[in-house]
C-alpha cells in the first residue's frame, strides 16, 4: 500500500481529494479481483500509519 503526504502548501483541497479517489478506486479494484488482506494485515498496516 502506497501512502501519501501532503504538506500544508503543497496542494489545493481537490488535489487532496483526487489522491483519495484515486486509492479508493484502486482500493475498489483490488476487492472485485480478489486481492484482499486478512483483518490482521488490514490492523498491522492502520497501526503502522
Amino acid at each position: 500500500m502506497e501512502t501519501i503526504q501532503i504538506t500544508k502548501n503543497a496542494c489545493t483541497i481537490n488535489d487532496a481529494a483526487d489522491a483519495l479517489f484515486s486509492m479508493l478506486d484502486e482500493a475498489i479494484d483490488d476487492m472485485e479481483n480478489g486481492r484482499v488482506i486478512s483483518e490482521e494485515e488490514m490492523w498491522a498496516e492502520l497501526d503502522a500509519i
